[in-house]
């Protein structure tokens, strides 16, 4: 009996050579298992996908869902939910700010009230007795005092003299009050012996001696200087002095 012996290929029969690369990927075949290599060192790392590839993939799928959630209204309602969540928050973040502008001590408006604890129920009225008398002059003028002691003139101060005349008695008087204070600098009886004699070197000045002058709330004798702006002012005050000084001593006579 003859053996059978199975003939064996030639390995360089083109006909049943081995599949290349490509044949074996539309066959079907597994191909070999893909490497990625990192950064560090140059090592091969084993089933780590690129990633360009993951940034990809990611961007799609999301764009895929939003889609499908669009179609049946998913999509707007999420976003009409964060325009709602901005509206309030800028509307928290308002009211926080006007509450804020509130509570400062600018803003503040105090409505405190407190009863007084006595009640001034009348008018005090100031009397100055002059409320009888009737102003027959008046001139803006500075008023000097003679100080005895030291030998020199003071200042008395700066405002209207005026010369009122009593309505009942007809008796006039001199009287001067400072600016502002309306204190008063000078207060007498304008008497016949009064003499007017102008100071040295100023034809706008007048001196006189007063016997009882009451400004400081006791009669004092006094030597007094007055100085007006001008001679034209310190002329009419000598005419109504010397005027003032003719009716009281018909007065005083009598």
């Amino acid at each position: 009996m003859a053996e059978h012996t199975e003939a064996k290929p030639d390995i360089a029969d083109p006909a049943i050579a081995e599949p290349k690369a490509d044949e074996a990927i539309v066959t079907g075949a597994v191909p070999e298992e893909q490497t990625a290599v990192s950064d560090v060192g140059n090592e091969p790392t084993e089933g780590v996908a690129p990633e360009s590839a993951t940034d990809a993939v990611a961007p799609a799928t999301s764009t895929g869902n939003e889609n499908i959630f669009s179609m049946f209204g998913g999509g707007s309602k999420k976003k009409e939910a964060t325009e709602e969540e901005e509206n309030d928050r800028s509307g928290s973040s308002k009211a926080k700010a006007k509450a804020e502008d509130d509570e400062s001590p600018e803003a503040h408006e105090p409505d405190a009230h407190y009863e007084p604890v006595v009640l001034l129920t009348e008018k005090v009225e100031v009397k100055t007795n002059e409320e009888q008398e009737e102003q027959t002059f008046k001139m803006r003028a500075k008023l000097f005092k003679f100080d005895r002691d030291n030998r020199e003139w003071k200042e008395r101060g700066t405002g209207d003299v005026r010369l009122l005349k009593h309505r009942e008695n007809g008796k006039t008087r001199l009287v001067m009050r400072r600016d502002k204070t309306l204190k008063v600098c000078a207060n007498h009886y304008v008497v016949p012996d009064m003499k007017l004699s102008p100071n040295v070197g100023s034809d706008r000045s007048w001196v006189w001696n007063a016997a009882a002058d009451v400004s400081e709330g006791e009669p004092e004798a006094q030597t007094l200087a007055i100085r007006f702006a001008n001679s034209d002012n310190a002329n009419l005050f000598k005419e109504a002095f010397l005027k003032a000084q003719q009716e009281n001593e018909a007065i005083f006579k009598s």
